[in-house]
């Protein structure tokens, strides 16, 4: 087990202490912070990647991005790299889907927005409320997904921090030559 937990987690934030952050990378926010959290808590982990892939082992490049290089994690501590891709990548999902109530509702339910998606819904960082305060974000479903007659889906603060953070997903930042890692065949 310590074993594991040096391999896992010590052994890359030495190595990324090493690292500069790439002009266009910012640390994350308060709120990013918090949704980070609320990430890890809720097991997005288990079924969505956060590392583009190059472009000799994907198949879409120009959908996901740039390949990730080292540079991208220095504020990732643990980092998130995560293992599947049942769910899509998510390294670049605040350049490629920046609307903030698409990714309120398809939190709330995910088949609102993409049918044949296996993606669990997270009702529960949602409340069903009579009204909601001006500083409260609000969830509008097509039928037969929206809030019953009077009724409106309130998005906990939770959920707006993990929107925050899904948000703030954006490297699609220019990487500079000593960030790029040099493969087998010395390119």
């Amino acid at each position: 087990m310590i074993f594991a937990a040096n391999v896992l987690v010590f052994v890359p934030k030495a190595q990324l202490s090493r690292l500069s952050p790439p002009p266009g990378l910012n640390p994350y926010t308060g709120a990013q912070l918090i949704g980070r959290d609320v990430y890890i808590a809720n097991g997005c982990i288990y079924c969505h990647s956060q590392q583009v892939r190059d472009a000799a082992i994907t198949t879409d490049p120009e959908r996901w991005g740039r390949p990730s290089v080292p540079a991208d994690y220095v504020f990732d501590f643990p980092h998130l790299l995560g293992t599947m891709r049942t769910g899509p990548d998510l390294m670049n999902v605040g350049a490629r889907l920046p609307d903030r109530a698409w990714h309120l509702a398809h939190l709330y339910n995910p088949r609102s927005l993409v049918k044949w998606s296996i993606m669990p819904s997270f009702p529960f960082l949602f409340e069903i409320r009579d009204r909601a305060f001006a500083d409260e974000e609000t969830v509008n479903l097509p039928p037969p997904y929206a809030a019953p007659p009077g009724k409106l889906i309130v998005a906990t603060k939770e959920a707006s921090r993990l929107v925050d953070y899904l948000l703030g997903m954006d490297h699609t930042y220019p990487i500079r030559p000593e960030d790029l890692v040099p493969t087998q065949d010395g390119m």
